[in-house]
């Protein structure tokens, strides 16, 4: 046992994660690798329920990864600790933490199924956390599989870097494809025609190359070839001496001792050594030091004791009470903040005669293991509110309660997570000064790129406050979450900045600044120009092609973006994005109106502000200036007292001006023109007969008008030679309205997606458009009529980069054009596409150019064509690029 522990210390090692979207085969992808490495007799399966690594009950049952879990492959040369973490979205935030340990990672892609949204979030998290990537692509024994496609698929979604590693390959072809992913390495081979070992593991470590392996793991297929892989071309970092080691997980076994997993990353963990979070930065109230009792290496669920672990072990370890996942020991520093977080809060209903207090002690224990659950007590309410990304995590966890804690508990509904930012900077000021204490912060809130987070900085000199006071209010700033006015929600995507401050050199304590700093945050919210973020999901939807129109019809409805439907076998696919607000229950939805063939895919995309805001302000009903946890007033010193000033009167009191300025009297200017409808209206243009055929399909029948030209029309149609007269203007862009239904009905593609659904069509008249206008670089305003709608007052929006237009009540899409192009033809380029003949007059006497909806359309595909064109020489250039400078210096080099 001694002789194998001293053969085991000597191998080099190397931590792996294993990651995939669901159903893609990574629980059977980790049996395969047990097997083939002698660690398992037989192979375990999901639908049998008997998976090595599926240690948990409710796993088994369900057939998914919940919680991490590690297993130990010995090679000849090498340990692999295989981490496997979860792959159903409600876990994410367990698959993230284990991202931190990791020195390389194995992508399980579904053949039949190819990148997935969800694939798309881990591929972006492995690429924030630089986590080297081996790719393996699972199910190539079904029919549906197609290894060329696939590739292809993978070097367009993921990266150019993507290369088959598979047996067959041509060898001089698949070391040309590795030796273009490096510069120094193309030399290299074009010198000696050879790539070695060390370059492509250098290659790989730095996140130029991903190996790609073919197989089914069901069969083993492509298994051993993966192993081969990882032997050959996994690294490891070099580890310093001095000990260091990050926590990733926080868990409990069956006897209740409380397990600290964590990856040696310096030195070495003997047995009843003293371990300490102890750092600069840390406040001295934060530091711990506990003896680690016990040292486990887990191999699914039984494990060994060593004495000692060496750098690069991933082991757990009892007797620490304080560790956090995510915390550095020794002379690691802190880990980075996760990016997925849970989009759901819910009241948590305790049984009856259950003491709250109580339960709050026990349910901390899940909130150490899993910080992002964010469980808190509502001390006015007398609640528990826990935060989770989706239902499947909350029957997880109702069920995780009962055998743990011996309490049936249950959920409310369920409410959305909110995030609250700034529009404009502001400053904002906190005084805080009763008898005795003193202290004045004053902060810059800036807003920051959506999805930042919070940073914090200091910009303040030394001359006016001391640095230990700078810092301190740094780290007051860090350690509590501030919350918004609009609805209390917490804030993000701010850069917050100390600008000045004071202390009194007699009276000022460490408190009195951690007063004025959360007032002065809070002041400067008030001040501010609040935006209420929400929640949005990527989605994918697949659906028969009959319901296309309802599904989009839906999203619309939600506030969605889709892109252009895909038709894959016998199902459309549509993707793109919507609140989670309301997709949250809309997958039961589509197994009902689909009669069970749809399915809905969603992997959160990240906070976007709240399509209606003011709807969910009042519904939250928040009434910031009651919130007395969270004041924004300050406290002032008046005759040997302390008097409390109001947020919008502290200004006027404060003591330190920080000499920041802000331009508040200028309107901004708009962005992009554009013409909006006026309150007046010319409606004498007379619906054409399929026009009227829209009308009465749409929204009912309708009486027919009689054409009744303005008079200026009559005028210059009977002097249309001298039309040759009118100047077109040369300022600012030139400007293109469509009209939306005279189009569709003019394109016999377009027409025949409306006879089964309208929206579908609008939605991809509109995405040609957005493709259109971004080769043209002109204005684009689609036009669609719909003054028949009852108490419709229009409707202006942006879809990506055109402008739609819905008319209101009793304005026709030609009255628009009319109007539109009085206007703009005065200042700028116009023209129109449309092919009804009675508005050629109207756009002309405006000054504007009518395009028909047959040479429109060729337009349209002319530049189609030109876009795929410009798309395939860039490809093949970039592609060449290397190549040809190499085989260039190579020939000079010769000659």
């Amino acid at each position: 046992m001694g002789q194998q522990a001293e053969e085991s210390k000597a191998k080099r090692r190397l931590c792996t994660g294993l990651f995939a979207h669901v159903d893609a085969g990574k629980t059977t992808l980790s049996e395969g690798l047990l097997y083939t490495c002698g660690c398992l007799k037989k192979l375990g399966r999901v639908d049998h329920r008997d998976a090595f690594l599926d240690t948990y009950a409710l796993e088994r049952e369900r057939g998914i990864t919940i919680f991490s879990k590690q297993a130990v492959l010995p090679l000849e040369d090498m340990v692999i600790t295989l981490l496997d973490t979860p792959g159903h979205v409600d876990f994410s935030a367990e698959m993230e933490r284990t991202l931190q340990v990791l020195d390389c990672a194995i992508l399980v892609i579904s053949g039949t199924d190819g990148v997935q949204g969800h694939t798309m979030t881990l591929w972006r998290l492995l690429e924030r956390y630089g986590v080297p990537v081996f790719l393996f692509v699972n199910k190539m024994d079904l029919a549906r599989a197609d290894r060329a496609a696939l590739l292809s698929g993978l070097k367009v979604r993921l990266d150019e870097g993507c290369v088959d590693f598979g047996p067959g390959q041509d060898r001089d072809s698949w070391l040309e494809n590795v030796a273009v992913c490096g510069e120094d390495v193309l030399e290299r081979y074009l010198e000696s025609g050879q790539v070695a070992d060390e370059d492509i593991a250098t290659l790989i470590r730095a996140r130029k190359l991903f190996p790609c392996y073919f197989g089914s793991a069901l069969r083993l297929e492509g298994v051993e070839e993966l192993l081969a892989g990882l032997s050959k071309y996994g690294s490891s970092p070099d580890y310093p001496s001095e000990f260091g080691a990050r926590v990733y997980k926080i868990a409990r076994d069956p006897q209740g001792n409380r397990l600290t997993y964590l990856k040696v990353t310096g030195g070495s963990l003997k047995v009843k050594a003293l371990l300490t979070n102890r750092r600069a930065a840390l406040a001295e109230e934060k530091v711990w030091e506990e003896k680690a009792d016990q040292i486990r290496i887990y191999s699914g669920a039984k494990f060994t004791t060593v004495d000692e672990a060496p750098a690069g072990t991933v082991c757990a370890v009892t007797g620490l009470s304080h560790t956090v996942p995510g915390e550095g020991l020794g002379w690691e520093a802190e880990g980075e903040t996760p990016v997925l977080e849970p989009v759901l809060t819910y009241r948590v209903v305790l049984p009856e005669g259950c003491d709250p207090h109580t339960a709050l002690l026990k349910l901390g224990e899940l909130a150490e293991e899993d910080p992002q659950l964010h469980i808190v007590w509502n001390e006015q309410l007398r609640e528990i509110h826990i935060q989770l990304m989706g239902e499947v995590q909350l029957e997880v966890l109702r069920r995780l309660i009962a055998e743990r804690f011996s309490m049936d508990v249950t959920f409310d509904a369920g409410s959305i997570v909110y995030r609250e930012t700034i529009a404009e900077p502001v400053e904002g000021v906190g005084h805080f000064e009763p008898l005795r204490h003193y202290a004045e912060v004053h902060l810059l809130l800036e807003p920051g790129e959506r999805g930042s987070g919070l940073h914090f900085a200091s910009a303040c000199g030394e001359d006016m406050l001391d640095r230990n006071w700078q810092r301190l209010i740094l780290t007051h700033l860090e350690e509590k979450q501030h919350l918004g006015v609009l609805t209390g929600s917490p804030i993000t995507d701010m850069r917050i900045t100390l600008v000045a401050g004071r202390a009194h050199v007699k009276h000022t304590e460490g408190g009195d600044f951690r007063q004025a700093t959360y007032r002065a945050v809070r002041q400067g919210l008030m001040q501010a120009r609040s935006i209420l973020l929400e929640p949005w999901y990527s989605f994918r939807l697949e659906i028969p092609p009959e319901c296309v129109g309802r599904a989009m019809t839906d999203l619309q409805r939600m506030g969605g973006e889709t892109d252009t439907p895909e038709t894959i076998g016998e199902e459309t696919v549509l993707t793109g994005a919507a609140p989670v607000a309301g997709l949250r229950d809309y997958a039961a939805e589509v197994m009902s109106y689909t009669k069970g063939r749809g399915r809905l895919f969603c992997t959160l995309k990240g906070y976007e502000p709240c399509h209606n805001q003011d709807e969910v302000v009042a519904a939250i009903g928040y009434e910031c200036e009651r919130d007395t946890e969270n004041p924004a007033d300050s406290v002032f010193c008046s005759h040997g007292a302390g008097v409390v000033v109001k947020w919008n009167e502290v200004r006027e009191h404060m003591h330190v001006d920080s000499g920041l300025r802000f331009d508040d009297g200028e309107e901004p200017e708009e962005e992009t023109p554009v013409y909006r409808p006026s309150t007046t209206y010319s409606d004498g243009v007379a619906q054409d007969k399929e026009l009227q055929a829209i009308f009465e399909r749409t929204y009912g029948p309708i009486k027919r008008r009689d054409f009744l030209p303005q008079e200026p029309v009559h005028k210059k149609h009977a002097e249309l030679p001298e039309r040759r007269e009118v100047t077109l203007r040369d300022s600012g862009p030139e400007y293109l309205l469509v009209d939306g239904y005279n189009i569709i009905f003019a394109w016999d593609e377009l027409k025949a997606v409306a006879r089964t659904s309208l929206d579908a069509a609008r939605q991809l008249l509109m995405d040609i458009l957005s493709n259109y206008q971004g080769f043209r670089k002109c204005v684009v305003i689609l036009v669609f009529d719909a003054y028949k709608v009852p108490r419709n007052t229009g409707d202006v929006s942006k879809y990506h980069n055109i402008y739609v237009v819905y008319t209101k009540e009793a304005e026709t899409a030609d009255a628009y054009i009319e109007r539109a192009t009085y206007e703009l033809g005065k200042h700028h380029h116009v023209r129109v596409a449309t092919s009804d003949s009675a508005e050629q007059l109207i756009i002309l006497g405006h000054g504007a150019l009518r395009v028909s909806a047959r040479i429109f359309k060729a337009e349209v595909e002319q530049a189609e064509g030109q876009i795929s064109d410009i798309l395939a020489r860039n490809n093949r250039q970039e592609k060449s690029k290397p190549v040809r400078a190499a085989m260039e210096k190579a020939k000079k080099q010769k000659n």
